[in-house]
């Protein structure tokens, strides 16, 4: 039976041949990168408040997509990886939180399937017994390694636990695992609607319309948006923002607080994760948007709400 094959709105999606791998492979070896500098992390993440937490909303940024996010009682993660290396990127800093201090999980959001944001050895290891909610065309993935708390969801579609509502929502990417499975599954991120608060994890994406129709439709109060893994633009532009771009969807979004993500962790792209932070502070400033409505979190950081 032929799989389905998932794609963005209007149909966007890169076209790049191998000569246009090979253009970027040329140009990398000839920039001049210092890759010493790190984003910074907290020297002592409030662990044991964490695990205490039982009222109040807390968004912790453990590195690259993934966040503790505690809402409404309920332990959720986005996109878990403590992995020390994906492929061949290595970890360039350690995650915000170890693993094996972890509350007990709830849920886990999981936004798509690259191994970057999807990393079954660390789903392995979690403490408790999470339900995990994923796009439309991963369930098989986790149905053949045992697992059997899982819902898919479909873009604009909902699913409630706890008092929180969970709706998958559009992102303009794709996916590959394997050979011959590109797009076989969705991509995505999620609204976490609670009775306060509500949060936008946009998981991956580049910049596209549909960041303004999630504003329309739900209003969030804050936004976790990648900023990373965009360099070189003429090659990544369509599957991942640049600095400018995230801004833009914050405004798209109509968001009151921005958390910045995906940058940092995984040089899956040219520039340093410092040289991302950096041109998003000087884009924010450009723009001249408040400095309370800019969370930009270390490494292992807790927002509390």
């Amino acid at each position: 039976m032929r799989r389905k094959r998932y794609e963005n709105l209007d149909g966007i999606r890169n076209h790049h041949s191998v000569l246009d791998f090979l253009r970027w492979f040329n140009e990398r070896r000839r920039k001049e990168k210092d890759l010493r500098a790190r984003i910074e992390q907290v020297e002592s993440p409030v662990i044991h408040e964490l695990r205490e937490n039982r009222t109040a909303t807390s968004i912790t940024w453990i590195g690259h997509a993934t966040f503790l996010i505690q809402q409404n009682g309920l332990n959720l993660l986005t996109d878990p990886v403590w992995a020390r290396k994906i492929a061949r990127y290595r970890r360039a800093t350690p995650p915000g939180l170890p693993l094996d201090e972890l509350p007990g999980i709830d849920a886990v959001l999981l936004s798509h399937g690259h191994y970057d944001h999807l990393d079954f050895a660390t789903l392995k290891q979690l403490k408790g017994k999470p339900m995990f909610y994923v796009p439309a065309g991963m369930k098989r993935l986790f149905t053949k390694r045992g697992y059997k708390n899982v819902q898919e969801l479909q873009w604009w579609k909902a699913t409630t636990v706890g008092g929180l509502t969970f709706s998958f929502v559009p992102a303009q990417h794709w996916v590959r695992r394997g050979v011959f499975d590109q797009n076989a599954s969705h991509w995505g991120g999620w609204m976490i609607e609670g009775a306060h608060e509500s949060i936008y994890f946009a998981g991956d994406s580049g910049y596209f319309r549909g960041f303004a129709e999630i504003g329309q439709r739900y209003q969030p109060d804050i936004a976790l948006l990648p900023i990373g893994a965009y360099e070189p633009e003429w090659f990544m532009k369509l599957d991942h923002m640049n600095p400018e771009e995230a801004i833009c969807a914050f405004r798209d979004l109509g968001a009151d607080v921005c958390i910045p993500m995906h940058y940092g962790t995984f040089r899956l792209a040219d520039e340093t994760g410092i040289e991302a932070r950096d041109r998003f502070l000087q884009g924010w400033e450009k723009q001249r948007l408040a400095k309370e409505r800019l969370a930009m979190l270390k490494i292992g950081e807790t927002l509390w709400l």
